[in-house]
Order: C-alpha cells, then structure tokens, then sequence
C-alpha cells in the first residue's frame, strides 16, 4: 500500500511537474490573476508591482548562490572529502543509506538551514559513489526532506525574530511586526524549545529516516548512478616557475588571508554568542575553503568548477521576488492577496483551531512566497493581533507561522535548487519523493497544533 502510493506521488510529479522555471512562470500567472480581484486593482497595477518586486531579492539570491558555491569548494577540498567519505561509509546497504542521509540532514538543518542544505546534498553524493543499488533521486529528496524542520530550530527566522530585542531608542520593530500584538520580546524557550515544539521535530527525527528508507524502490525500479560520473576531474598541477605562479601557489597568502578570517569569527562568536546568520555560514565555508585547499589558485579552480550548479538560482530567484511582489502589494485602504488568505483562515478558526488554520495559512502563502523573513511580513501583522484577540499565545501563533513556512517547502522548488545543483537533478527527480514528506510532516504538526490548541 506504501508503496504503490509512493510510485502513485514519483508518477503523478514526473508526469506534470514542469522545470522549475516553468513553475515559476505558472506561479506568476496564478498571483497576477489572484492579485487583480484580492487587491482590487488592475493589471497595470499587478505588473508594477510584479516588476518592482523582481529586484527585491538580489542580496538574499547572492547569498544562496555561495551557499552553494562556497558549500561545494569545501567539500571538494581533499581533506574534507575523507572526512565525508568516512561518515558516508556508515551507510551498508540502500536503506541504510537512505537513512543516514536523512539523519545527518534532519539534524543539520535543525542546527542551521544554510549548513543542512548543502552538507546533506554532498553527504547523499558521496554514499552513492560508496553504495551499490541505492536510488540516486531518493537519495537526494531525503537530503532535502531534511529542510522541513529548520523553521523550528536554531537559525528559525521568526522565533528568533521574536526573541530580539529592539534597538534602544528606535521604533518598535517587534510591535510593527506583529501588528502590535507583541510589544516585548519572546524567549526562545518559549518558541524554539518549548516542549510542544521539541516533540514535534524530535517524531519527524525519529520516524522521516525509515520512511524515506520504506519508499526505496524494488531493484528493477531503482535508478542508479554511475560512481564515475559523480567523481570530480582531477585537476594537474604543474611546478610554478614564474613570480605569477609561485605567487598564486603560495600558501602564505592563503595562510594571511585565513587568520584574518579566523580572528573575525573568534571575535563575532565572542560578541554576538552562537549566532549562526547565512553570512556568517558562508564566510565559515569561505575561510576554511581557502585553508583545506592550502593555496590561492587551488580554491580559485575548486570555486570555478562550483559555479556550474548556480543556474537555477540566478535565473529563477528574481520571479520569485516578482511573485512576492504581487502577493504583498497592497493598495491604500485594502488588503493584499497573501492578507485576503490569512484573513480567511482568520474567519473560519476559534481559540482550538487557529494554530491548525495559522498553519495551513502559512502553508498556502509560502508556495508563492517562499521565503522565512517574507512570510512573517507578510503574516505577522495579520495572525498575531488575531491569535491574541482569540486568546492564543504568541508563541504559539509564531511557530505555528513558521511550521507552515517550513513545511510546503517540500513541494516548492525554490529551496531545493542548491541540492538539485550540487547533484545534478531536476526537481521533477525528487519532487514525488517529498510529496510523501510532506503529507507525514502535515500529520504530525496537525495533531501537535490541534493538542496545543486544546490545551
């Protein structure tokens, strides 16, 4: 039964889930249509602020690209390749494999979602060079279902938006944000490590790894990999003879370069505390990228040969950023389309059902606005005035809007565009593998929001 509903979900993905670009594209059409009647405005209207929105995103595309880019060159170093070749060797079998990829990646993400995404990617490439008969597109959507749980840990946008305190002296962003529901700060004990919370990510820790491992194909169904193909080129070097090339071959210059970046790091963890930012992961995987890679022109080469798997994201993110300008738009004296969605689940809910509906909600809005920082823009000051109107903790609201944040990622492309070009795989590959993600993490979270609610 398992797994013909399995093969039911690879069946139905493979057979009308286009490229991601081509998503992209239907998703604009379906906002613009939406947006028109929601907001009340013309087309005219729609496009500009589709058109004003496509550039929103650049810095936060820029940084994703480096995950990817700097994420790999890392990986890539010959050090950092033992390292992951010996964790890889734990996997035996394919359902072993699959295992051990979800693991490592449930608990990466959950630590940070830059981290996650790209350690259980390489992780999952190097146990299909090791293992014999492992599904390579399984392999992949279980390094990637490993995202649905970082809304709920350490780098969460949201709780850990509530949990920041404003500048003194300045406007209260926290009260702005939730449209004055919220006027001190959220501890993350009451939001990150709540027990609600907590039991939640620890069911999907416990019970995503065996059945990602359940749905491994029969072997006449399975889609292997040729271990060559995987490998990367081996690059010669030849003895530097010029200044130029004993320059560009010298570790002294790497070695300068890493100190400094290590005294940076030293000082940022001592002043700001475990405070895991993306730029902060990537200049992590910049710095210790120059130092396993020992020289100049050897990281220049491994970042180069990086830089192929970037495509998607170049391409795909500033029609995301379009998207979300639509969705957000809201003319004077109305409300936005992502407001008409939330403000729908707000009619229909009651003091039991709102963290349910606040859930779903953020599930909708996320497929077209995927995104952590955009969705609590979007959300916060419509869910927390009305969470608390009903009587509902604001912690409970907020991670309610996270959960829903986190969990449609696993039928949105957008964030698996970095795994799909550290693999080499297109989202249709993995897509139907997430689908049952998806409907298992649904369940559960359901079910904590519907206890939390009765309690």
């Amino acid at each position: 039964m398992f797994k013909k509903l399995t093969n039911g979900c690879v069946h139905l993905v493979n057979r009308f889930l286009p490229d991601p670009f081509i998503f992209c594209i239907v998703l604009t059409v379906i906002v613009f249509l939406g947006a028109m009647p929601a907001t009340k405005q013309g087309p005219i209207t729609i496009i500009n602020a589709w058109g004003t929105g496509v550039w929103n995103l650049l810095a936060f595309s820029m940084q994703m690209a480096l995950v990817l880019v700097l994420g790999s060159a890392l990986a890539n170093a010959p050090a950092v390749k033992r390292l992951i070749s010996k964790i890889a060797s734990i996997a035996k079998t394919p359902k072993q494999s699959i295992i051990v990829v979800t693991f490592f990646s449930l608990i990466a993400c959950w630590l940070n979602w830059g981290f996650g995404l790209v350690v259980g990617a390489i992780l999952a490439k190097e146990i299909a060079r090791q293992v014999k008969g492992v599904d390579y597109r399984l392999l992949i959507a279980s390094a990637y279902s490993g995202f649905v749980i970082w809304h709920a840990g350490f780098s969460g946008s949201i709780p850990l938006a509530l949990a920041t305190p404003d500048v003194a002296g300045a406007a209260s962003t926290l009260a702005t944000a939730t449209g004055g529901a919220v006027t001190s700060v959220i501890a993350t004990s009451q939001t990150i490590f709540s027990p609600w919370n907590l039991l939640m990510v620890l069911v999907i820790i416990i019970c995503l790894p065996f059945i990602n491992a359940k749905m491994h194909p029969s072997p006449e169904e399975t889609i292997v990999v040729d271990p060559k193909l995987l490998m990367e080129e081996e690059i010669a070097y030849s003895k530097p003879v010029t200044p130029a090339e004993k320059l560009e071959n010298s570790v002294v210059c790497s070695g300068i370069i890493s100190v400094a970046g290590l005294i940076f790091l030293v000082y940022y963890f001592a002043t700001a505390g475990f405070n895991l930012t993306l730029n902060i992961v990537n200049f992590i995987f910049l710095v210790l990228g120059i130092i396993f890679h020992k020289t100049p022109i050897g990281y220049v080469r491994a970042v180069t040969e990086s830089t192929k798997g970037a495509a998607g994201i170049i391409l795909q993110f500033p029609f995301y950023a379009g998207i979300m300008g639509m969705m957000v738009f809201t003319p004077e004296g109305g409300t936005s389309l992502a407001g008409c969605i939330s403000n729908f689940f707000v009619s229909i809910s009651n003091e039991i059902t709102f963290p349910l509906f606040t859930f779903l909600s953020a599930g909708i809005v996320n497929i077209f606005v995927p995104s952590g920082g955009g969705q609590w823009a979007v959300q916060g000051p419509i869910m927390m005035p009305a969470g608390l109107k009903l009587g509902v903790d604001p912690s409970v609201t907020g991670m309610a809007i996270a959960w829903g944040d986190a969990w449609t990622n696993m039928i949105q492309p957008f964030w698996a565009l970095p795994a799909l070009g550290i693999a080499g795989l297109s989202a249709r590959d993995i897509m139907g593998y997430c689908l049952i993600t998806l409907i298992f993490v649904g369940i559960v979270v359901c079910g904590g929001f519907v206890i939390v609610g009765l309690l």
